[in-house]
């Protein structure tokens, strides 16, 4: 007996694909990662995510000038600190002078009309590299005290311009202590897109390669999320929501599709994902060896981020997706 019903008729056009299409990819689905350090009108690949550089402060300029013609209106700066700046307690992290707060002031007096998103953890300007205060005795990372610290971080970024603050330091309490701590000093327009879940992951490599920010020693197992857990997402979620987070953030993205749609479920909040450095890399060097076809394997991705059920996407990507969107 031949089929009666055909789905494949749906899909027997361009035209009709188009139109049946269900998830749709748009530059203004974009958060765009930039990396900023040291000095004057310079640029500088970083060897891990090819296609990726850290600029001067100047020189990011150019680069949001040419992403906010391409449609890509939302950046999240950040910081390449020099080491002689880092201390125990993260002190650079709350000076309007200093590199990452006077260049987010700089680019919202240039660009009034883009989003930036701030990030708000201890590892770039720590010289322990981790994402709260350190224990010198036993190492421990200290839950109460950091928040001291991310709160006077948050803020710095706030009175820079900052128009969403991201927590990434997966300290418990932290959304509560931030929208606290900016609510009373007038920043109550400030949103806070929660780190809700944040695993301890192998994908982020590149970008500690970055921000040359990793851990001096041990990891950061004791805070960031088991990879092995679903449920805790949804209890992250439920404490993020409560202590007012407005939007929320799963991190990695490509591994962890199923807790997108998990939060998706549950929230009436913004749901992002964060397509992060080694995601990134590792489609670059397959296209790099000629393995996979760059471009479409790109696309294919962050149109499954979206699919899963991602409201906005940080990725690396940001830039030549929005050509290719734009080339149609």
């Amino acid at each position: 007996m031949l089929p009666t019903h055909r789905p494949r008729r749906n899909r027997k056009s361009a035209v009709i694909r188009d139109m049946v299409q269900e998830t749709r990819l748009t530059a203004h689905d974009f958060i765009y990662p930039v990396f900023i350090t040291e000095g004057h009108n310079q640029t500088e690949e970083i060897k891990s995510m090819p296609g990726i550089f850290r600029f001067t402060a100047d020189r990011v300029i150019d680069e949001i000038g040419q992403c906010v013609e391409l449609g890509v209106k939302a950046f999240a700066p950040f910081p390449n600190i020099n080491e002689v700046l880092k201390d125990p307690m993260a002190r650079e992290s709350t000076n309007l002078e200093g590199l990452y707060l006077k260049t987010v002031a700089d680019i919202k007096r240039q660009f009034p009309e883009v989003v930036l998103m701030t990030d708000v953890a201890m590892d770039p300007y720590s010289s322990d590299g981790h994402d709260g205060v350190v224990d010198p005795d036993s190492g421990e990372i200290l839950n109460d005290p950091s928040l001291e610290v991310l709160g006077q971080m948050a803020l710095a970024q706030a009175r820079a311009g900052a128009d969403i603050i991201g927590p990434s330091d997966m300290m418990d309490g932290r959304v509560a202590w931030i929208r606290r701590v900016l609510d009373e000093n007038g920043f109550s327009h400030v949103s806070i897109m929660s780190y809700t879940a944040k695993y301890a992951s192998a994908f982020y490599g590149p970008f500690r390669d970055a921000l040359s920010s990793a851990p001096k020693k041990g990891d950061k197992k004791s805070y960031q999320m088991n990879p092995a857990n679903r449920l805790e997402a949804l209890r992250e979620l439920a404490l993020d929501e409560a202590e007012g987070a407005d939007m929320v953030m799963i991190k990695p993205a490509l591994s962890y599709l199923d807790i997108i749609r998990e939060v998706k479920n549950h929230t009436h909040l913004p749901v992002t994902a964060y397509n992060v450095s080694g995601e990134y890399a590792m489609i670059k060097a397959a296209a790099q060896n000629g393995w996979v076809d760059g471009e479409r394997t790109m696309m294919e991705v962050l149109m499954s981020i979206k699919r899963a059920g991602a409201d906005a996407i940080l990725t690396y990507f940001a830039k030549e997706a929005a050509a290719v969107l734009r080339r149609g």
